[in-house]
This record gives structure tokens, sequence and C-alpha cells, in this order.
């Protein structure tokens, strides 16, 4: 349910949180906050358990914290890209690096179409645009359960035309008792991205050094801000792990669709040595570009996929 109601007649209404309206849900002993700038993960407790970094009611999500992302994840180059041979422009959203980043959507309010005690459907559009010319909508639902936290993003073009895109999530993970820093991340991928100084991808290598995190690294000897491929599958499906030192763990689990997982050790989130984003994208950085990950969508066709959280701190 929302945490936000009208005030009656002569009260003023509470004050929006600069992140939108928080959408509450519960089951048993879990709770998640979701807001509905970038239809974001606010927060996600479990027993009192943080698992989620979060941020302040007058603070729009650090870092981009648990914001939803399409229709792209990362970044564009120069924010240009061909579309049958004519060049796009972009607004340049990230102007440190001259680069179009995270979508198109990561300042929209998004309203909710279904609500309940335990989930809530969230939806917003992607009008066109000078440098994206097409229609979408993007739908995410989140769903919680004692056991775990499932979101669901689905996208529909409701354009013409066939249109490109890929999709993305920003959820920094940590076990809130237990600084990140002293945390182990383990991610079982063989490749990953090497990049320029704008943080696109040049070439995919081996993982090696500081990068190989098959066999577990501790967040506080890490420094990166690297997309991974050549995931193994668990179980069906990718699993990737932040764990303690006395045995207890989150895992950030995704569908084949998430083929590609970001991993960005932060040094300046708010009030914390470290934070560590771990981000299920279904392509990589500059995939406007390249074309790798990236998918074409018929008019009138949707596509969806999973992620979530499964916390095992028992």
């Amino acid at each position: 349910m929302t945490s936000e109601t009208p005030g009656a007649a002569g009260t003023p209404a509470p004050r929006r949180p600069a992140s939108g309206i928080n959408h509450t849900l519960r089951a048993g002993a879990a709770t998640v906050v979701v807001a509905s700038l970038a239809a974001a993960l606010r927060s996600y407790e479990h027993d009192g358990v943080g698992l989620t970094e979060t941020w302040g009611d007058g603070d729009i999500p650090a870092g981009g914290a648990g914001m939803l992302l399409a229709p792209w994840p990362n970044r564009v180059a120069g924010g240009r890209w061909l579309l049958h041979g004519k060049e796009q422009q972009l607004d340049i959203t990230e102007p440190s690096t001259g680069n179009a980043s995270h979508g198109l959507l990561r300042n929209t309010g998004y309203r909710a179409i279904e609500e309940a005690g335990d989930r809530v459907v969230l939806e917003a559009e992607v009008f066109p645009q000078h440098g994206y010319p097409f229609h979408l909508l993007h739908r995410a639902r989140y769903h919680l359960t004692e056991q775990q936290l499932t979101v669901t993003q689905e996208v529909v073009n409701a354009s013409t035309e066939p249109a490109p895109f890929a999709l993305g999530a920003h959820p920094y993970l940590k076990i809130s008792d237990v600084p990140t820093e002293d945390l182990t991340l383990t991610v079982l991928a063989d490749a990953m991205f090497e990049t320029d100084d704008r943080s696109i991808p040049t070439d995919r290598v081996a993982v090696s050094g500081q990068h190989d995190l098959r066999r577990g690294r501790r967040i506080g000897d890490i420094r990166f801000d690297t997309a991974f491929t050549g995931l193994h599958e668990v179980g069906g499906r990718y699993e990737h792990v932040l764990s303690a030192p006395d045995g207890r763990r989150v895992t950030l689990w995704a569908d084949s669709s998430f083929s590609y997982a970001h991993v960005y050790v932060n040094t300046n989130y708010p009030g914390v040595q470290k934070a560590v984003a771990i981000e299920p994208m279904t392509a990589p950085a500059n995939a406007l570009n390249s074309g790798e990950g990236l998918r074409w969508l018929e008019p009138g066709a949707s596509f969806s996929a999973e992620w979530g959280i499964l916390p095992g701190l028992g």
C-alpha cells in the first residue's frame, strides 16, 4: 500500500518524498518499499536486517540506487547511434563522460496500475523523442514473499515500427549489520569488458586479478565499475552472491535473459565506506551501437524478464 494519503480538509497533505510515492509491500518478516521515481527499489528488509542501500525522504536515489533501466542500461557513447543508417542524438545525461546514461525513465514517475499488500505493478511510457523515435510501455511488477523478492520487467512496443531495447536494474545490496567492505562477492563469470576512459566497452577478455569473482572476493579488496558475461547458470538462472563472514548471504538472481551483470563498487555512497551495486542487464553498455545483447521488438509485441533478491539469513 502507498504510504502517502491526502490531508483532511484544512490540513496540509503530508510532504511527498523527493523520489515520489512510496509503495510498501509486506510478507511475514519481510518489508519492501518501492518508489514511484524510476520504479526504484527503495528498501528491502528481512527480520530487521537491511538488504539494500536506501536514501532519505529529501533525496533522490544516490548513485542510481534501485532504479529500473529502460530502454537501455548503462551508457550510449556520446549519446549517438545509427538507426537504419541515420544518426540519432540522445540527450547527454552523464556530462563527465559525454554519454547518455541509464535509459530514458530514470527521472520519470511511474504510476501504480495494480496494488495489493504483497505486490505492486508500476507503469511508465517512453515517448518518441529526438534520439529515440519509439513509443514503449515499461511495466515493473514487484512481488514479495517471506522467502524472496521477485521483480518482473516488461516492455511493450506501442510504435508502428520495430524498436531496439535492452533492460537493466541498479540495486545496491548489503547485509546491514556488517560493513559492506567486509562482505564477499561471488559472481560466476568467465569474461568481462575492458572499457575506455568514457566507460565504453572496447574488448571482451577473460576475467583475471581482482575481476575474477568466481571464488569470491572481499569488497574491501576490490574497486571497479565493470560488466561481466560468460555467466554460469545455477539451477537454470544466474546467481550473484554477497556473503558475510558468519555465513549469512543475500543473492541477486536473474533469469537467462539477464546474461550480463555489472558490478559497481561505489566509494561515494552517502553514509558508508563502500556500497556495491550488482546490476542485472540484458545487454552491456553501448548496445545501441555494438548490437551486443540488443533486442528488437515488433509493433504490439511484448518482452518480459525476471530478477530478484533472495535472503539467506538463517
